[in-house]
């Protein structure tokens, strides 16, 4: 793995098999085709179903800011001769060098072990040179609580998210990652 940093101060992180890279504008047309998937927007807190008009362009135009409190990157398979965006992963910063990560991945890319290396080469290069790393996934969601598990990560409790999608609280199993 390397990582190389780039204009925004946001880390490029290479892998074997994808690279994790800021967003850039030409994103935009699969970042809304994926997220306007209802599959995607029900596991995940905030992806509104159906898409509102210009939501993802404006969530584009936040990741790319110079200040912002969410570094965003594109899940990128060209390095194997894949499509250049397949997932998004984030990582949204707390106070006490602590962050939350988040994910979603295309349907057509589930099952392949995508999260699991995404996850895993953002904990390894913590960009943000984090002490303690976040997440939270639907319960009815146990694939993303296994890419968690698999990655490191503790779980320490249940809790509850408001999902937009489904336009009700769903209950989340919480976990951390202890680093460095």
């Amino acid at each position: 793995m390397s990582i190389e940093q780039v204009v925004s101060h946001q880390p490029i992180v290479q892998t074997d098999r994808l690279t994790l890279r800021p967003l850039q504008q030409a994103d935009l047309g699969l970042i809304e085709h994926y997220a306007s998937d209802d599959r995607v927007a029900r596991m995940t807190p905030a992806i509104p179903h159906p898409l509102p008009p210009g939501m993802m362009e404006a969530f584009v135009s936040r990741a790319m800011q110079m200040e912002r409190d969410e570094d965003v990157w594109a899940m990128d398979g060209t390095v194997q001769g894949g499509p250049d965006l397949m997932g998004l992963i984030s990582l949204h910063r707390m106070d006490r060098e602590q962050s939350e990560i988040s994910y979603w991945v295309a349907p057509a890319f589930w099952n392949t072990g995508l999260a699991s290396d995404a996850v895993a080469a953002l904990v390894e290069a913590n960009p943000m040179i984090n002490v303690t790393m976040f997440a939270s996934v639907f319960q009815d969601n146990p694939a993303s609580a296994r890419v968690l598990t698999n990655c490191g990560f503790k779980y320490i409790g249940d809790a509850e998210t408001f999902c937009v999608a489904r336009n009700a609280p769903v209950p989340t199993w919480t976990y951390l990652r202890k680093l460095g």
